[in-house]
């Protein structure tokens, strides 16, 4: 890796500001003062400071993105901004499962693959709550439905959790959780009842919960517990 993508991606300024510091020899690797931002780097086994201080690498790097609209759940599209342009870092980042290009809301970031992989698992059944704003009057007769589990055209829905928030002018707000995954597959129930869902969004995977402080495409570190949890909702 190169040295100046290391420095602004972790953050110690731009590109611009970095090629600054690096002429002004405010940057060493091993000990040894380095003014060219070309310079080959391993992270894992170089020690970079600037300034003198130590900036410490992670190998894994997990976040929380409260995803907007407009953005595909994927690394790159020919077609559509994707959510790893949203945030800037040294790692191959990867979004964990997806949320349709209108959808919003939790997604969790990472560059470990072995969790990501252990969330996506459709054993794991990992929850997944969702709030939705649905064209028409939910009632209970529709929370029996979900309860049941919904049969779909291509699977039936695992027993979902339907609650009503506040129902106003023929809209209905409300939180579902699911434990699946499918393509559009909160969409397709409320389709079933013959209630659209107007909008989406994700609060909450597994304990993990929407930072209510985030604004769409902002996003944050997770926190210690937040990440231990995930692993631990795994393990079950």
């Amino acid at each position: 890796m190169r040295i100046d993508k290391f420095l602004a991606n972790t953050k110690i300024g731009s590109r611009k500001e970095v090629k600054t510091f690096l002429k002004k020899g405010r940057v060493s690797v091993n000990g040894e003062i380095i003014k060219k931002d070309k310079t080959q780097i391993d992270p894992l086994k170089d020690i970079i400071a600037f300034d003198g201080e130590v900036i410490h690498y992670s190998q894994f790097e997990y976040y929380m993105l409260y995803k907007p609209e407009g953005y595909i759940s994927a690394t790159k599209d020919d077609s559509h901004p994707v959510v790893c342009e949203l945030i800037p870092s040294i790692h191959e980042l990867f979004p964990v499962g997806r949320l349709d290009i209108d959808t919003t809301g939790l997604l969790i970031m990472t560059n470990d693959g072995e969790l990501g992989h252990l969330l996506t698992a459709p054993k794991k059944h990992i929850p997944k709550v969702y709030e939705v704003l649905a064209d028409g009057i939910v009632n209970e007769e529709d929370q029996e439905v979900f309860k049941k589990g919904i049969p779909l055209k291509d699977f039936t829905t695992q027993s979902s959790d339907l609650r009503i928030i506040e129902v106003k002018e023929n809209k209905t707000k409300c939180h579902v959780t699911i434990h699946e995954g499918k393509f559009h597959q909160v969409k397709r129930m409320f389709v079933y009842i013959k209630k659209p869902v107007l909008s989406l969004k994700r609060i909450q995977m597994g304990d993990v919960k929407l930072d209510s402080s985030l604004k769409k495409g902002e996003y944050r570190p997770l926190t210690t517990d937040e990440i231990n949890s995930l692993y631990g909702k795994t393990m079950l």
